[in-house]
């Protein structure tokens, strides 16, 4: 679990996290969810310690970031995967060597032992005989899936996603989400998603957070968001017709 507490983050005289409270539960997809410029980025990188919050703390379990020193922040480290908007992945580099690349920077595994990992985790995400390829050679589904096995070589307690269906056409998006929900649950991960995408909020939502210039505007779940009244939830949620169609099946089923 990771806990935040009146988090608040400013650039110079611009606030832009505004008292952020909120919690981020075990074992569960917890989505950020908000308007371009409301904040969600700003708080991802506060979580994973690329920013420092002026005020508030946050916790991983009940150890405060804040408190921790360099070694002990080193050691957190390790226990982060991270899943790039783009993907990320070294374009000199083969599948392989991109996978491999977290654990040879933080661990001592024989050549080995390092490979029979990479092999395990691209069979999670469905592929094998990708070792030799270079990301330029497949397509970009695959390359978000080899993005998701080296985030998780590593045996991550936290799993930190930053728009991870950007780019991809609707299925794959959906293909991507549930891969993202079923490591989840698999491995009891602490996994925080960034998105503006309604239909990751529908398919893997178990907690989401609505955030609206800097503050906490509503959090529930996938299914709450179709029966709260809340006005900020309602303005971002059916902005679409589709959305405005399907609450109102809601309603009518009760």
């Amino acid at each position: 679990m990771i806990k935040v507490e009146n988090v608040k983050k400013r650039f110079g005289e611009e606030e832009i996290l505004k008292g952020i409270t909120t919690t981020f539960e075990k074992g569960k997809t917890n989505l950020i969810i908000g308007q371009s410029g409301s904040g969600k980025s700003v708080l991802l990188k506060c979580l994973i310690g690329l920013f420092k919050p002026e005020e508030g703390r946050i916790y991983y379990e009940e150890n405060a970031i804040q408190d921790m020193d360099d070694d002990q922040q080193r050691d957190l480290r390790e226990e982060i995967g991270m899943l790039f908007q783009g993907g990320a992945l070294f374009d000199s580099m083969t599948i392989e060597e991109n996978v491999m690349f977290p654990l040879r920077m933080f661990t001592k595994q024989k050549k080995s032992e390092m490979l029979g990992r990479v092999n395990e985790v691209l069979s999670r995400v469905d592929l094998n005989n990708v070792n030799k390829k270079y990301p330029a050679e497949i397509s970009g589904g695959m390359q978000k899936r080899v993005s998701i096995a080296r985030a998780i070589v590593n045996k991550p307690k936290y799993l930190f996603c930053d728009e991870p269906n950007s780019g991809l056409d609707p299925k794959t998006a959906t293909l991507i989400d549930n891969l993202i929900q079923e490591i989840t649950h698999e491995n009891d991960i602490t996994t925080v998603v960034v998105t503006h995408d309604m239909n990751s909020v529908m398919e893997i939502g178990e907690k989401v957070v609505l955030l609206k210039n800097g503050t906490l505007a509503w959090q529930g779940d996938k299914n709450e968001i179709f029966k709260t009244d809340n006005e900020d939830v309602t303005n971002f949620v059916y902005s679409s017709d589709l959305f405005k169609k399907i609450r109102e099946v809601q309603l009518k089923e009760g």
